[in-house]
């Protein structure tokens, strides 16, 4: 299958737009120069297609692979891949971008095999790819529907974004997402890509520290920001709406529950704004359900996201009435009243 390509990147336009506003010269240039990468990336990602290359693949109908990673040094370049640094068990290297990279793609290929036995992004077995050194202090972290890139971020505001394993999974997500649902990446539906890749950034995550959901910090982004910024992530699925308050970036502008709802044709209808809705629903649902929250909440969400109904252009309600019926399919009752509760507490009521 061929994932329907969206314009993914961590960091929404809107706040490199104000850091070109407000910054620093440096800061500018750097920010400056992302927004005009991003523009490059998103219109060229329009005619990108997936695993152009037949030996990319795994064999079809086979069950889950070994991984396959391969890591590149783009070397302050904007050209993919890049140098060739790190192949599939080769020992780490002495450069810290390239081994946070080959282990969150590890990561992150471990999580959908050993929890829902997915083979690879796209359930055929897809090799792992990545660039770091991406650009000169380039702001971002994306997935171009071929493979991984990460800048080193501009040493002010931004550490690198290799830095956080729940981007490195984010992004990889958006791939699961594309292989899957399709989701158009506008609106709610766009909202409900960046809630999905949110939502298991945070499991693998978890799954790696080996935390339940109470233990669980349900941030996105944490280590990104330097000690410069009065924030501790980019998002927060516990709190939206808290992860930073700072003088040159901002308040966190994500709404927690519907009467928040911002009604934008910014970044895409808002699509990293009003994630945070589903993202609340989801860190109510997995807190109130208890233990790991990719047992149930997680395995509900990921069933959800597989369903043959669910629409390209589906709503926070046609999602969340998903979520509902598979909860009560995949478990019972009292987990299909859990997940009904948990949506119906953000403002989108999706029966019981």
């Amino acid at each position: 299958m061929r994932p329907h390509q969206c314009g993914c990147t961590i960091l929404p336009p809107e706040l490199l737009r104000r850091i070109a506003r407000n910054g620093t010269a440096r800061q500018r240039d750097a920010a400056l120069g992302t927004l005009a990468i991003d523009h490059t990336l998103r219109l060229a990602r329009a005619t990108y297609q997936l695993l152009e290359s037949g030996a990319q693949r795994g064999a079809l109908g086979v069950p889950v692979t070994a991984k396959q990673r391969t890591v590149y040094d783009a070397q302050g370049r904007d050209v993919l891949p890049g140098k060739t640094v790190r192949t599939e068990g080769a020992a780490p290297v002495g450069d810290v971008d390239v081994n946070e990279a080959y282990d969150g793609l590890g990561a992150t290929f471990d999580f959908f095999a050993d929890v829902y036995e997915r083979n690879s992004i796209d359930d055929e077995g897809l090799h792992l790819d990545a660039t770091v050194h991406y650009g000169r202090h380039y702001d971002n972290a994306f997935w171009n529907g071929r493979q991984m890139v990460f800048g080193d971020g501009d040493g002010e505001l931004f550490n690198r974004f290799t830095i956080s394993l729940d981007v490195i999974a984010h992004e990889l997500t958006h791939g699961v997402t594309g292989d899957e649902a399709r989701l158009v990446y506008l609106g709610q539906a766009g909202a409900l890509n960046e809630s999905i890749s949110d939502v298991f950034g945070s499991l693998v995550k978890q799954y790696v520290r080996g935390q339940t959901a109470a233990q669980a910090d349900w941030l996105i982004g944490e280590g990104l920001f330097t000690a410069k910024v009065h924030g501790v992530a980019l998002r927060s699925m516990k709190a939206p709406g808290t992860a930073f308050d700072d003088a040159l970036l901002g308040r966190d502008p994500q709404p927690a529950t519907m009467a928040g709802y911002v009604r934008t044709s910014e970044d895409n209808g808002g699509v990293h704004t009003n994630s945070g809705i589903p993202n609340h629903a989801f860190y109510l649902a997995a807190t109130a359900l208890g233990g790991h929250a990719w047992e149930k909440a997680g395995r509900i969400w990921y069933e959800t996201l597989r369903d043959k109904r669910l629409k390209p252009t589906a709503t926070f309600i046609q999602f969340a009435r998903a979520t509902v019926q598979n909860a009560a399919h995949l478990f019972g009752r009292t987990e299909r009243q859990t997940v009904a509760a948990a949506w119906a507490e953000v403002g989108v009521h999706a029966g019981t």
